[in-house]
This record gives structure tokens, sequence and C-alpha cells, in this order.
């Protein structure tokens, strides 16, 4: 059965606006593979909950930089960055998160884009969001919620 493009891993099976906002997003990242260099940049070094669902895998822990909260979306300064720590107790970064608070941009509004795509709400948490996994594939589709690769340890 073929894979359709909204739930495909590979960013080739996107739009070229997808695809674009892939590679900056990885270019812009990738100093942040190193937990160090997120921290330098803003992102908090500990934080304490790790995400999971029995189901359907990981989000990760959370790493969010306060400083780009507001009612923008820049694809190389992602609000949230999402790491997985492995059994050597080491991070690894898996992918990356969007979010505009409500307060910024109203629930009752037309939902902001991201890469020629509706953000997704989030209720519970009063935002606009989107999840990107640019560094570790996700069999469940490149902007899923939960990736089944990514553990809580």
């Amino acid at each position: 059965m073929a894979m359709s493009a909204s739930a495909s891993p590979d960013p080739g099976a996107y739009s070229p606006e997808v695809v674009d906002g892939y590679a900056r997003v990885r270019a812009a990242t990738t100093a942040f593979r190193v937990l160090d260099s997120a921290v330098a940049a803003g992102y908090p070094r500990a934080v304490a909950q790790c995400l999971s669902d029995s189901t359907h895998g990981a989000m990760g822990f959370h790493h969010m930089n306060r400083a780009y909260l507001d009612n923008r979306i820049e694809i190389e300064r992602p609000e949230i960055l999402l790491y997985e720590r492995r059994g050597d107790g080491s991070y690894a970064l898996n992918g990356v998160e969007y979010i505009i608070p409500y307060r910024a941009w109203p629930k009752d509004s037309v939902p902001p884009r991201l890469m020629g795509r509706d953000m997704l709400r989030s209720e519970p948490l009063q935002l606009w969001y989107t999840h990107m996994w640019v560094w570790t594939p996700n069999t469940a589709g490149l902007f899923a919620d939960w990736n089944p690769a990514v553990r809580c340890r």
C-alpha cells in the first residue's frame, strides 16, 4: 500500500515549500545536535518531562526557547527542540516543534501557516503547533505528533 504524502516520513513526498523548509531547518539546527550548542542559543539544558504515548511512541523532551514565543514562525528558529535521552545519558536531537500561543494568534482566527500547511490547534495547551521530524525519520509522517522511533528513558 502506498503511503500518502500527509503520512510520509520523506520530505520529498511533500510540496517544494516543505522540501525547502526541511533543508533550512536541518541547516539551522545542525549545531543543536549537541545540547550545549542549543543551551548557548537560549534553549534550556534541563527539561523535567519526556512526553510519550504507550501506543504511538514519543515526542521526547521539549526544550523551548521562550524568546521565540510570539506571533511569527521562522523556519530557522524553532520554538522547541525535541530531544531523546539515550541509554548512555547523552541527548539526541530528533526534531523541532513550532508553536504560536493563542494570546499571540487567537484560536478563533484563520490558522497560521507553515510551509504552506495550516498549523494544528492544541486546546489544552492554548496554542497552534506543528512538529517536524528532521533528525529522526518518523514512519507516522514528517509532521506527525508522535514518533514510534523515539523513546522516553
